[in-house]
């Protein structure tokens, strides 16, 4: 057993090298189904960033009646707290309330002068409401109206920014999908591609193949060299790729963050290079073996 798969290997080998041209256009179509593979990733992490940062700006404000006692407010926040829907409520007193307004228009004269002559606090406490998803704040709202509590609610900001605030949720819920299936398109039509370039590479090899089946080569033994030769497409298509995006992401890397606000992608890459090697070198020997498993069928059925 362990000599046959020593000559399995070496026929594999020695076919690799000797198809020289067809294995040099094998492993371009590889490189070039890695690449996308490579990018999908890439673009990802990218994407991921911006819809995590759009969902972080996203939240309601649910101001406060002047006169509403603390310990009331406080059991609102207590309330929402107890939410499975609810990420975080921050408490915003009216005394810190008016310290972030003046801070906000300090360099306005006119309204920090006004505010000194009013005297009084004219801002009311609040809390600021975030939830786990986006889709989750119309929820969120409808309890605050219906709570006993509400008498001391002064506004919810949700139904002024409601509209927005579901257009976001919409766009956020449809990026991911269309990234999915865009996903799944691209890898499926490079399979198909890899599959026909590597079927043309058994295709030159017909005649050895019926002349190793007459003289009693069983199918294990017949695949295995077309089985090491998608490997070794796999393989090299692999390193290939993942060196392609060396200056790809060191040229992209501080644009994009620049762009988008998410992270540099040299950086991400040069961190993450083992992973990424790993993700693609996985799909390569997927894709090699299987499509040679898949072409070299019809040959041994025949």
């Amino acid at each position: 057993m362990f000599i046959n798969l020593k000559r399995v290997i070496k026929a594999g080998i020695v076919s690799f090298w000797r198809n020289g041209w067809i294995s040099f256009a094998t492993i371009l179509v590889m490189v070039l189904t890695l690449f996308v593979v490579g990018g999908l990733i890439l673009s990802n992490v990218v994407m991921t960033s911006v819809l995590a940062s759009l969902e972080d700006k996203v939240d309601i404000t649910v101001y406060f009646h002047l006169d509403a006692p603390e310990e009331e407010i406080l059991a609102v926040r207590d309330s929402l707290e107890g939410l499975g829907e609810v990420e975080e409520v921050e408490y915003v007193s009216r005394v810190e309330a008016l310290a972030r307004f003046r801070d906000r228009h300090r360099e306005n004269a006119l309204i920090t002068q006004s505010l000194d002559e009013l005297g009084d606090n004219p801002l009311g406490a609040s809390l600021n409401v975030r939830a786990d998803d986006p889709s989750h704040y119309n929820a969120i709202s409808t309890f605050l109206e219906a709570n006993v509590l509400s008498s001391i609610l002064d506004k919810i900001t949700y139904r002024q920014n409601e509209l927005v605030i579901e257009r976001l949720s919409s766009i956020l819920i449809t990026s991911r999908r269309i990234g999915i299936a865009a996903s799944l398109l691209l890898v499926s039509i490079a399979f198909l591609v890899a599959f026909n370039t590597i079927r043309m590479a058994i295709y030159t090899s017909r005649e050895e193949i019926k002349v190793m089946k007459l003289v009693g080569a069983s199918n294990w033994y017949t695949q295995g060299p077309f089985i090491v030769e998608g490997f070794l497409h796999g393989l090299f298509g692999s390193i290939l790729a993942l060196f392609m995006f060396f200056p790809l992401t060191y040229w992209l890397g501080p644009e994009s963050e620049k762009f988008f606000g998410g992270p540099d992608l040299y950086i991400y890459y040069v961190t993450h290079v083992v992973e990424l090697f790993l993700v693609l070198f996985l799909v390569g020997i997927i894709i090699g073996i299987l499509s040679s498993s898949i072409a070299i069928r019809r040959y041994l059925r025949a």
